[in-house]
């Protein structure tokens, strides 16, 4: 799948089941075949992430049931721990991207994305 930010396009991994939700970038890095991962939420909310066991740090980018962007927790670090920061953020929609990537692309937040369902 890919998901569009301002002329940026993104090819992602979708996670839709509570076990690809839980895991999302755990132990992953990004490659050739994906440089981004949707989260695909059963309900528009209030969301909350974590990094634990992720290899690099990222942008994790909250977007509401019109794929406006709601939130960003830019530069997120991986922990290792239980006791690891967690990221919140209102959406049905999450976007992780590589550390970065947010500013570097000029994604900020009231953006809309664009993909297809």
């Amino acid at each position: 799948m890919k998901v569009i930010v301002n002329d940026n396009m993104f090819r992602v991994k979708v996670c839709m089941t509570p076990e690809t939700i839980q895991k999302g970038m755990m132990n992953q890095k990004f490659n050739s075949d994906f440089n981004g991962m949707l989260f695909m939420l059963p309900e528009c909310g209030e969301q909350s992430f974590w990094m634990k066991n992720c290899i690099t740090p990222l942008d994790i980018v909250f977007m509401d049931e019109s794929q406006t962007i709601t939130d960003i927790s830019h530069n997120c670090h991986p922990c290792d721990t239980n006791d690891c920061e967690h990221y919140n953020g209102y959406g049905q929609y999450v976007l992780e991207l590589e550390g970065g990537t947010c500013e570097s692309c000029g994604i900020e937040k009231g953006q809309k994305a664009k993909f297809t369902l």
